[in-house]
């Protein structure tokens, strides 16, 4: 652990480690290290004077932690404590899947994702909407020289680009409500 001073023991022993893992301990011998001068373990030097660091609390319930680690580190962040259906996904990813799997990764992306939608819910259920007009900047490009801005700018080549993200989401939203609200319109002109 990283935390400690002394080197934790292996599991398993080198001879078992070589003869189940092809190509492990290439670099156990200092000929084989270039880096082997500067590698000098010297616990006073680098200013720690403690065995273990004194722990943060845990204020707003217990936080993420990867299932490769023991514990929580000593220090964390508690910025954007988890919450809603994206908390939810989150703490998922971490209490299921090692940080080494692309199931912990892509259902942090989807947790990404579903914390958006819940923000913009919110934003909507205050009376706050986003307004993606003059948020992403679309009302200064005729009142502030927006075409004229970009000459001679290396990223002009994919500016056509950029309406297409800003507004594809919003267009895609759009096409499948109305979509839904045709299919719903055509059932219930069917029972009728």
């Amino acid at each position: 652990m990283a935390y400690w001073p002394q080197k934790p023991p292996l599991p398993e022993t080198p001879e078992q480690l070589r003869a189940r893992i092809p190509g492990w301990g290439v670099d156990l011998d200092p000929r084989d290290r270039p880096a082997v001068p500067q590698e000098v373990f010297d616990p006073e030097g680098y200013g720690a004077h403690w065995e273990f660091p004194e722990r943060q609390p845990e204020r707003y319930g217990p936080r993420e932690r990867s299932i490769e680690h023991a514990f929580l580190t000593p220090v964390f962040g508690t910025s954007a404590p988890l919450h809603g259906v994206s908390g939810r996904i989150r703490r998922f990813a971490y209490d299921r899947f090692s940080e080494g799997r692309n199931e912990h990764w892509l259902l942090l992306i989807a947790a990404d994702r579903v914390d958006t939608f819940e923000n913009l819910l919110a934003a909507a259920v205050r009376g706050r909407p986003d307004d993606p007009v003059t948020e992403t900047g679309v009302r200064a490009e005729l009142t502030h020289h927006g075409v004229r801005s970009r000459r001679g700018r290396v990223d002009v080549r994919h500016q056509w680009l950029d309406p297409l993200v800003v507004a594809g989401p919003w267009a895609a939203a759009g096409a499948g409500i109305a979509a839904g609200a045709v299919a719903v319109l055509r059932r219930a002109t069917r029972t009728r």
